[in-house]
């Protein structure tokens, strides 16, 4: 058995889910700044998600169901899963975002496992609070160690996939390590660079 985990903003997803929510409220540039001074690793993942989330507070919950359902996958999304399910990889996808992204996603993409950070909701909105899986920088790199574990895969057999500066502490544990349409701080720590937004490219670097 091999592991492929994917990040899934701007990954699997072509965009930012916390930037489709703040749209909403019209907030999406402040929001937007804060995440990509977070994924340019120039502030704490942690500090920067509860600050983007605190904005969002009073955001209809039913609305956050319906775009969560509907955002835009990257090209390549729908091949790239299965084909590298045949090749005997468990596909997993790791997000510092939101399970209401991340698991109408799941479904669509026919992944193993989605592990993602729940959006907190009281009377039908947004409470401005956050908690999940995938809150700090280490966050991806202590969740694919226990995976290794449980499956029995060495970090020969893992594939990682990332584009931002959150995605690092899981690149530690892979020998193929993807930076997909990434910052310069990933593209340092991959020996893959893709440039182009085409995630069936993957399929090129791996046997």
């Amino acid at each position: 058995m091999k592991l492929a985990v994917f990040d899934f903003d701007s990954t699997l997803m072509d965009g930012e889910t916390i930037d489709f929510f703040a749209r909403e409220l019209g907030l999406e540039k402040e929001v937007a700044e804060i995440t990509d001074l977070a994924m340019n690793g120039k502030l704490d993942f942690f500090e920067s998600l509860i600050t983007r989330v605190e904005l969002l507070k009073g955001l209809d919950h039913n609305k956050v169901i319906e775009i969560g359902k509907n955002l835009p996958l990257m090209p390549g999304a729908l091949e790239i899963v299965p084909a590298l399910q045949a090749k005997g990889y468990k596909v997993i996808c790791f997000s510092g975002g939101f399970r209401v992204g991340t698991s109408p996603a799941k479904e669509v993409l026919g992944l193993d496992a989605d592990f993602s950070n729940v959006l907190h909701h009281k009377d039908g909105v947004l409470t401005g609070l956050v908690g999940g899986d995938m809150m700090f920088d280490y966050s991806k790199g202590d969740m694919i160690q226990r995976l290794q574990n449980i499956l029995s895969v060495t970090r020969a057999d893992t594939l990682v996939v990332g584009d931002g500066a959150n995605d690092r502490s899981m690149f530690e544990h892979a020998d193929t390590r993807i930076a997909f349409c990434a910052k310069e701080i990933l593209k340092k720590e991959a020996n893959i660079i893709i440039d182009t937004k085409d995630l069936t490219q993957i399929l090129n670097h791996i046997k």
